[in-house]
C-alpha cells in the first residue's frame, strides 16, 4: 500500500530551498532563521518517521513492468537518513554564521537546503533506479555549492567534480542495464536478487562498484576530492563528512548488499579486485594527509583514507563487516564534520589555513581546539571513542576471515593498523603545535587570534557531546546495526 508520507522529507527542502530562491528577505539574518527552521522542521519529519513509519513505501511513477522510481523506509535506509538529519541542523547553524565570510547567501541556503531532500530521497531509495537518479541529481545540486566563489580555483574544482562524478554515475548506469538484462529485476532486496549465475554479472558489479567508489573516493578516483576543498568550509564538510562522500559508501553497500549480494559476489575474482582496491586507498589517503600542510586539503586526504575502511569493511562481505562499515560511517561524519568546521573556525575568525600558521593558537581558541582534541583521539581510534568501536568491529571482521586462506583480510588488518599510525601523526601534529609552541616562539604575536563565535564552536560542541555519550552508550545502536547487518530489517 501506498504511503506518501514517505516523499515528505524529500520534497520538503526541495520545494522549500527553491522558494527561498524568490523570497525577499529583509536581511540575512531572516534568511538563515529561515533555513535553520526548514532544516529543523524537516529532521524532525525524519526522525518522526524513522520510529513509527519503518517498512512504508511508496510507488511514485512506473516506466515499465521493472523501471520505476519507489521510495521505502528500510534498515539501512534509517541509519544513513539518521546521520544526516542529526548533523544537518547543526550544520546550517554553523553556516549562518561562516556564510558572512563567504557571501551570495541566498544562492548557498537555497542549494543547501535543496541538497537535503534529494539526500534523504537517496537514503529512501527502494530500487537501483531511483538510487541512482537521487545520485545523479545530488552531483548537480551540490555543484553551485562546489563552485560557490566562482574563480578560476572553484571553476576549475567544479569541472572536476562533475566530470568524475558523472563519468562514475555513467559506469554505474552500465552495471544497472547489465543486471536488469540478465535478472530482469532492480528492486532492492537484502542477500541480492542475482538469480543466474551469470559471469558478466560480476563485471557489473565491478562497473558499479567503480562508479559510485567515485563519490567514496577510492583510489585513484579520488583527485576531485581534495580539490573541492576550495569551496566554502560549509560545503567541504557537506561534502567529505555528511552527504556527498556518504552516498558513495551507501550506494556500494546497497549495491553489494541489497542488489547483488554478498554471497554471489563472496570468493570471487571480483571481491579480491575491489578489497584490493579498499586496501590501497586506505594507505595512500593516510600517507598523502600526513605530507599535505593545507589544514583542509590534509583532512580531505583523512576522509579519503577514512572513507575506504568503510569500503573495506563493505568488501569483506560479511554481516560482521557490514555493521562495522555502518558504524564507521556514522562515527566518522560525526567525527569529521568536528574537524572541518574546526578549520573553518580558525579561518573565519583568523585567516590561517596551513599547519604551520597554528602555532599556540590553542591558548586563544580555547573551544575550539578542545572539541578538536577530543574528535581528533576519535578519529585516531584511542579508546574507548566511538572511533575506536567501529574500527575495533570492522578489523575484528577481517581478523575472522584470515582463516580462510585469503592473504588480502589479513593485508587488510595492516592497513588498518598502519593508517591507524599514520592518522595519529597527521591531526597529533596539528594539537602538539597548537598546544606546545615552540622554546622561541613569541606569545605576543598571537594577540590578534581569537575565539570562534559560539555559532561555529556551538554546533561543534553539540556534535562532540553525541559522539561521546554514543561512546558510553554503544550497544543499543551497535544491535540495531546488526539486525540491520544480518537483514533483519
Amino acid at each position: 500500500m501506498n504511503n506518501y508520507l514517505v516523499l515528505l522529507p524529500v520534497l520538503l527542502p526541495l520545494a522549500l530551498g527553491y522558494a527561498s530562491l524568490h523570497i525577499k528577505f529583509e536581511n540575512d539574518e531572516k534568511r538563515t532563521k529561515y533555513s535553520i527552521i526548514c532544516t529543523a522542521i524537516n529532521s524532525v519529519i525524519v526522525f518522526a518517521m524513522l520510529f513509527a513509519m519503518r517498512g512504508a513505501s511508496v510507488n511514485v511513477f512506473d516506466f515499465t513492468d521493472v523501471l520505476g522510481i519507489k521510495f521505502k523506509i528500510d534498515g539501512l535506509g534509517c541509519v544513513f537518513a539518521a546521520m544526516v538529519s542529526f548533523l544537518w541542523p547543526l550544520a546550517t547553524v554553523y553556516a549562518s554564521e561562516y556564510m558572512h565570510h563567504e557571501g551570495k547567501m541566498q544562492k548557498f541556503f537555497a542549494f543547501y537546503l535543496m541538497t537535503f531532500g534529494v539526500t534523504v530521497g537517496l537514503a529512501f531509495s527502494a530500487n537501483m533506479l531511483t538510487m541512482y537518479l537521487c545520485y545523479e541529481a545530488l552531483t548537480f545540486i551540490t555543484l553551485p555549492l562546489v563552485t560557490h566563489s566562482m574563480d578560476k580555483r572553484a571553476e576549475y574544482a567544479g569541472k572536476k567534480y562533475l566530470i568524475y562524478s558523472v563519468g562514475g554515475a555513467s559506469l554505474s548506469f552500465v552495471g544497472m542495464m547489465l543486471m536488469m538484462y540478465f535478472n530482469g529485476s532492480i528492486e532492492f532486496s537484502y542477500g541480492g536478487i542475482v538469480t543466474v549465475n551469470e559471469p558478466v554479472l560480476l563485471v557489473a558489479y565491478l562497473f558499479m562498484f567503480i562508479g559510485f567508489g567515485v563519490k567514496a573516493a577510492v583510489f585513484p578516483l579520488h583527485g576531485w576530492l581534495p580539490a573541492a576543498s576550495v569551496a566554502p568550509t560549509t560545503v567541504t564538510a557537506l561534502l567529505h563528512a555528511v552527504a556527498v562522500v556518504k552516498a558513495g559508501v551507501f550506494a556500494i553497500m546497497r549495491t553489494t548488499f541489497y542488489f547483488f549480494g554478498a554471497d554471489f559476489l563472496r570468493g570471487t575474482w571480483v571481491q579480491n579486485v575491489v578489497m584490493t582496491m579498499a586496501i590501497i586507498t586506505v594507505c595512500f589517503g593516510s600517507w598523502s594527509a600526513v605530507r599535505s600542510r593545507h589544514l583542509k586539503r590534509r583532512l580531505a586526504y583523512s576522509t579519503v583514507s577514512q572513507l575506504a575502511y568503510i569500503v573495506f569493511g563493505i568488501t569483506l562481505m560479511t554481516a560482521d563487516s557490514f555493521k562495522g562499515s555502518m558504524s564507521h560511517m556514522l562515527f566518522h561524519g560525526i567525527v569529521k564534520i568536528v574537524l572541518f568546521y574546526t578549520a573553518g573556525a580558525i579561518l573565519y575568525t583568523n585567516h590561517k589555513e596551513f599547519v604551520d600558521d597554528i602555532e599556540g593558537f590553542a591558548y586563544k581558541m580555547p573551544k575550539t581546539f578542545a572539541l578538536f582534541t577530543i574528535s581528533s583521539v576519535s578519529l585516531i581510534g584511542i579508546p574507548p571513542l566511538a572511533g575506536f568501536l567501529s574500527k575495533f568491529t570492522l578489523a575484528t571482521a577481517a581478523v575472522k576471515e584470515m582463516s580462510a586462506g585469503n592473504i588480502l583480510p589479513f593485508l587488510g588488518v595492516c592497513a588498518l593498523m598502519f593508517s591507524a599510525f599514520m592518522t595519529a601523526i597527521y591531526l597529533l601534529e596539528i594539537i602538539t603545535k597548537a598546544y606546545f609552541p615552540s622554546k622561541d616562539f613569541e606569545m605576543e604575536s598571537l594577540d590578534h587570534v581569537k575565539e570562534a563565535p559560539v555559532r561555529l564552536w556551538g554546533p561543534m560542541a553539540v556534535i562532540t557531546a553525541v559522539m561521546v555519550s554514543v561512546t558510553f552508550w554503544a550497544t543499543p545502536l551497535f544491535n540495531f546495526l546488526e539486525t540491520v547487518a544480518k537483514g533483519v530489517f
